[in-house]
């Protein structure tokens, strides 16, 4: 399960394997992966806000949070696949 866990993660988030590999610049290609990840938190904090009923809820906070998991998430994945390029 882990594994395609990976393997969705790569998909999505994984310049190598997502669509946006094919636009040459890699600042374009990370500013565009940004502005998905900011749209889809406030997305997923509107339908919080307005389906689910937690009207207390801080998109902003959210954003934050999505931050604070999903960033060493990919720190670990790309030292993991530097390492993996490094051995020997």
């Amino acid at each position: 399960m882990l594994e395609r866990v990976v393997e969705i993660y790569r998909i999505v988030m994984d310049l190598r394997y997502n669509p946006l590999r094919f636009i040459p610049d890699p600042v374009l290609q990370a500013y565009l992966l940004l502005a998905l990840f900011v749209m889809w938190c406030g997305f997923f904090g509107i339908i919080a806000i307005y389906y689910m009923g937690w009207l207390g809820y801080s998109i902003p906070v959210s954003i934050a949070v999505h931050l604070l998991i999903i960033v060493p998430t990919i720190i670990t994945n790309a030292v993991f696949l530097q390492a993996e390029r490094d051995r020997t």
